[in-house]
């Protein structure tokens, strides 16, 4: 969850996706919806049904309003894939891929729920305000700003290149092949950690036994 100036006074519920269980236990609440990601816009749609809804994203939301295939898929997935072989950080998904423009957020946006605003400056005890004046009242902030890649316990072995990120070749840490990150750039998704994993597997197994074969899978 990020830290924002006045969470500690602030007297609503905060919650992350991890805790959402369903728009109902949001009916006739005033909700903000912090996040720029499709969880952010797929969980705003729905509690705005029965609450009073607020968008707020850091950057301007960038909409995709051709489709998104397989070929664009993996356009994207090279583009995190380079910035991790150079060590750059691989940021966001959504920064690569835009929001996909679907037929309900055409219907959202005429409705005016995807009318997104700035984050706010700080937490009000009765809502988010901003230093500009405004202010918004609510009774939850709901935090869908993805996450974030937990490396901290690997910070003594030093593996954060100039670039700010860890640069891989694979999964393997560049220059130190005992070290696999899955779920890291280009695999930071079910589908593509489900493969990272394996391709760790055989890379691992070759390295402390070179002698054996990993079974071929069915």
């Amino acid at each position: 969850m990020p830290r924002y100036p006045g969470q500690e006074v602030f007297r609503g519920r905060q919650l992350t996706p991890v805790e959402y269980r369903g728009a109902a236990e949001f009916a006739g609440q005033s909700v903000v919806v912090v996040g720029g990601g499709a969880s952010a816009v797929q969980l705003l749609g729905e509690i705005a049904e029965v609450a009073d809804t607020t968008w707020v994203t850091r950057r301007p939301p960038v909409w995709r309003e051709e489709p998104f295939g397989p070929e664009e898929g993996r356009a994207a997935v090279a583009l995190v894939a380079d910035a991790v072989r150079e060590g750059r950080s691989p940021g966001s998904v959504v920064g690569v891929t835009g929001l996909v423009v679907t037929p309900w957020v055409r219907e959202a946006r005429a409705r005016g729920v995807l009318d997104r605003l700035p984050v706010f400056d700080r937490l009000t005890p009765d809502g988010v305000a901003w230093d500009d004046g405004r202010s918004v009242r609510a009774d939850a902030v709901l935090w869908a700003t993805g996450f974030r890649a937990a490396l901290g316990h690997l910070a003594p072995l030093g593996l954060r290149g100039p670039g700010g990120g860890i640069r891989l070749e694979g999964t393997a840490v560049a220059g130190e092949p005992r070290v696999h990150l899955v779920g890291y750039g280009p695999s930071a998704s079910t589908v593509g950690a489900n493969r990272a994993g394996r391709e760790a597997a055989v890379a691992l197994r070759r390295l402390l036994r070179p002698e054996a074969t990993l079974p071929r899978s069915a």
